[in-house]
């Protein structure tokens, strides 16, 4: 998957607040986004993230 930083992820499953779409802030073995709503930022491994992005915002 062609993914940098900065890119806007919608995701399958929203967060706690009701926002589907984060932001790229690392990228490595695991993933940093945060949520555009809520500014809550989340780190989690690269193959859960990628496995719930639904599409790419560019």
């Amino acid at each position: 998957m062609e993914l940098k930083l900065g890119d806007k992820l919608e995701m399958k499953k929203p967060h706690p607040c009701g926002n589907k779409v984060f932001t790229l802030l690392r990228i490595g073995m695991d993933f940093k986004i945060r949520c555009e709503a809520c500014g809550h930022e989340i780190m989690a491994p690269r193959k859960k993230i990628e496995k719930n992005i639904k599409k790419v915002l560019r």
